[in-house]
């Protein structure tokens, strides 16, 4: 099972792209306080999220308790500033993901204690960064990809049809 972390997400639309992610992929999204948006029954249900039941949440009031929850798994730091690609990591069936926030990304601080675990996304030179939704998405599914997509239908509708 992978964990997908938002430290400190301020977009609701991109929270709401990440944990439909984490439904179709059996994610369980982890979102660290403070949030930028409601995330209250009432609030889920004026967005029309209708996938939100399916996404096992849970809101930590800050990264050290998010960290402890995880139990000492694997962790995997998304950031602009480091040397190791995405896809050169090699992520075991249990680990977390973790991104920061869309305006800042994660503390530098955070980085250097735990360099050996973070790898970034490959883009153009002098590009800021990507957006967070899809910068989830790309990882997830590469760590899935990595697990022979373990616990995915990999049959779609196609092979149904009749030619």
């Amino acid at each position: 099972m992978f964990h997908i972390v938002l430290v400190e997400p301020e977009i609701p639309q991109n929270t709401g792209n990440i944990a439909r992610t984490c439904a179709a992929t059996g994610s369980v999204l982890h979102l660290v306080k403070p949030l930028g948006f409601d995330i209250s029954e009432t609030a889920v249900r004026r967005a029309g999220l209708d996938y939100w039941q399916y996404v096992d949440v849970r809101v930590h009031e800050n990264l050290e308790e998010c960290l402890r929850s995880l139990g000492g798994m694997p962790c995997f730091f998304f950031t602009t500033k480091a040397e190791k690609c995405y896809a050169d990591a090699r992520y075991p069936a249990e680990c977390a993901l973790i991104f920061g926030k869309e305006t800042k990304g994660l503390e530098e601080e955070l980085l250097i204690g735990h360099r050996e675990g973070c790898v970034r996304i490959p883009m153009v030179e002098k590009r800021r960064s990507l957006n967070l939704s899809n910068s989830v998405a790309i990882a997830i599914y590469e760590a899935l990809r990595q697990n022979a997509f373990e616990g995915l239908e990999q049959k779609g509708a196609l092979h149904r049809l009749k030619w």
